[in-house]
């Protein structure tokens, strides 16, 4: 017997209502809001910091799971089916055939890229889940302004063919960093990636234009976008209606509001 209700999860995200186009979700989720909030406070510390950016992670994981992977119907037995021939579920899961892969990008990634290969370890076959290390920094001049990005090295364990590759990054600020290591994939590793998906704490409008410019085939995920330092005019309207106008990067490029230093945070390393 078959339950429609079960047959097909037409499952939606709440994001908010704005002008970037439909590659870029910004989460409308009180509860990963909270989190961030406390994340951003500077009275937070570790350990409570690591644990706080792990639940934000799961949370932010569960929208992309349900927005991006692929699902089918499956007819699993239950504990019930010995003694009543209903015991069974009929309707949709998560493809077990799906293959991932989840780069880390060090530092500020480590934490949260663990996190998602571990939980894409328990849904689908672990033979099909990979995690590579990817090692890509700011490169900044005596005034601490941005000049460029440092590549020192990676750790690829394969090809990406037809796999979902994930790149995890708290802070989505200028696009430099997370752009360069996409370009890295798409030019230097072998296969065409079924899709790429980035999955972000905190963007700015600056990371969304400059990642629709380079990489306009990538899912962007994020909690929030933040655009502080933006005119009135920007911040009374919906998100990229007036895109020139928006600014979330201070003269640092850190994210304003945004939530300080996480990579250093992270590792208790400020430097």
């Amino acid at each position: 017997m078959k339950d429609i209700q079960f047959q097909s999860l037409d499952y939606k995200t709440s994001e908010i209502e704005h002008k970037y186009g439909t590659k870029i979700h910004i989460m409308k989720d009180p509860y990963l809001l909270t989190l961030l909030a406390k994340i951003s406070n500077e009275k937070t510390i570790q350990p409570v910091f690591t644990s706080y950016i792990e639940k934000a992670y799961q949370g932010l994981f569960n929208h992309i799971s349900n927005g991006q992977f692929d699902r089918k119907v499956e007819s699993i037995e239950t504990r019930m089916k010995s003694t009543h021939p209903e015991g069974q579920y009929n309707g949709e899961v998560f493809d077990s055939s799906q293959e991932f892969v989840v780069v880390d990008l060090a530092r500020a990634g480590i934490v949260p890229s663990q996190l998602i290969y571990n939980e894409l370890n328990y849904l689908f076959n672990p033979q099909q889940v990979r995690q590579d290390h990817f090692y890509v920094a700011r490169k900044t001049n005596e005034n601490n302004e941005v000049i460029g990005i440092d590549i020192s090295g990676s750790k690829v364990g394969g090809d990406v063919d037809n796999k979902i590759v994930i790149f995890p990054d708290p802070m989505g600020a200028t696009g430099g960093s997370i752009s360069e290591s996409i370009k890295h994939y798409k030019e230097n590793i072998v296969g065409t990636p079924k899709k790429i998906i980035t999955a972000h704490l905190i963007i700015t409008p600056e990371y969304v234009k400059r990642i629709k410019k380079d990489h306009p085939d990538v899912e962007v995920y994020a909690i929030r976008l933040d655009r502080g330092l933006s005119s009135k005019k920007a911040l009374d309207s919906i998100p990229g209606t007036h895109i020139a106008e928006e600014k979330g990067l201070n003269d640092h490029q850190y994210i304003v509001p945004g939530a300080g230093g996480v990579g250093e945070l992270l590792n208790n390393s400020y430097v």
